[in-house]
Parts: C-alpha cells; sequence; structure tokens
C-alpha cells in the first residue's frame, strides 16, 4: 500500500467520471485516498442543488460504498483545527484542517487559488489539480493506471463507450492532459 496521502475535495467527488478514475486508483493502493463527512456532504448537497432529479437515497448508497470500500478513507478529529487555520476561503479550512490531520501529503482540488502554498507549505501539504494528479500517476504506474482505467470503462454499459468515447468524457470533465497522455495506451483501455 502507497503511503503517498491525497486529501480529496468536494469538486473532485462531485462528477461522476473524475470520483470513478480517483476511487478505481485508490482501490489498487496507488495511492491512499481520503475525505471526510463534511466533504461528503458537500459533493452530495452540491449534486443535488444542481440535479433536483438526482436521488438522495442512491448518492448515500455511493458514499457507503466509497466509505466501505476505500481503505481507512475518513479522516475524523479534525474539526477543532479548523477555526485556527487561514485560507483565503474560510469555508475551505476544514478541508486544510483534513488534510493536517489525515496526515495527506497533497489537497487535490479545482480551486488551487484557494489553497496558496505559502500557507500549505509549513505543514507539508501541496494543492494539486485532479488533472496533474492524474497524470503524476500515470507516469508512476502506467499498467496499474491502464487497468483502473479499464475496469471504470468496463462497467459503464448504459451506454458502453469506446475508449475515444471515454476520453473524451474525462476532457469534459477538465482531466485534459490526462486523457492526452492515455490516448497513447489506448490498447489497454
Amino acid at each position: 500500500m502507497s503511503a503517498y496521502t491525497a486529501l480529496l475535495d468536494a469538486n473532485v467527488l462531485y462528477p461522476a467520471p473524475m470520483r470513478d478514475i480517483f476511487l478505481q486508483l485508490a482501490v489498487t493502493d496507488l495511492f491512499r485516498a481520503k475525505w471526510t463527512a463534511d466533504i461528503h456532504r458537500e459533493w452530495i448537497e452540491a449534486l443535488l442543488r444542481n440535479e433536483p432529479s438526482r436521488d438522495w437515497a442512491a448518492l448515500e448508497r455511493t458514499r457507503a460504498l466509497m466509505d466501505q470500500n476505500v481503505r481507512d478513507c475518513l479522516v475524523t478529529g479534525y474539526e477543532t483545527l479548523v477555526s485556527s487555520l487561514q485560507l483565503p476561503d474560510a469555508n475551505d479550512r476544514h478541508i486544510f484542517a483534513a488534510a493536517i490531520t489525515g496526515r495527506c501529503d497533497v489537497i487535490v482540488t479545482q480551486n488551487l487559488r484557494h489553497f496558496p502554498e505559502t500557507l500549505l507549505a509549513p505543514y507539508g501539504i501541496d494543492a494539486e489539480h485532479p488533472d496533474q494528479f492524474l497524470c503524476n500517476q500515470l507516469d508512476l504506474a502506467p499498467g496499474i493506471f491502464c487497468g483502473a482505467v479499464r475496469k471504470v470503462r468496463a462497467r459503464l454499459q448504459k451506454p458502453s463507450y469506446s475508449v475515444e468515447d471515454y476520453l473524451a468524457i474525462l476532457t469534459r470533465q477538465g482531466l485534459v492532459a490526462t486523457a492526452s497522455e492515455l490516448e497513447q495506451f489506448s490498447a489497454l483501455l
């Protein structure tokens, strides 16, 4: 099991295609994924706000499956640290506190400006965009990464997706560099 630990922000867990690839990689132990009950609440509430027809119970099942299948993923006990931290957006302090408490190496987020290096560095934590994080994981272990993508794509049955269609989905999710780098491995996906 890898010791490299990533706290996944709600904006990484919100879109299903991005969540799926991160979770599949986490269960391969390529890295350790962490989140909190508050992060779960954020992505579920945002999804229900933007897509009111979504089934809350189905999203709760997804949350439960995530917690059950990703080893040691839930960070707890960070709440007392929140008020002592400074960030440009005070609403993100709980994420920073969870990363500190969970001994995370990186916060994976699409809101990099909310997590300035100058504030994170004293705690030994980086912030990385999900596209850059995934590219780094692909560079580290292309075989494991491609196997994880193959599993995710195989689960998409209604409808099924060609490799090209799946890479287009990743591109639309903002994972442009990841999709581009995966093109060279299309026979393995």
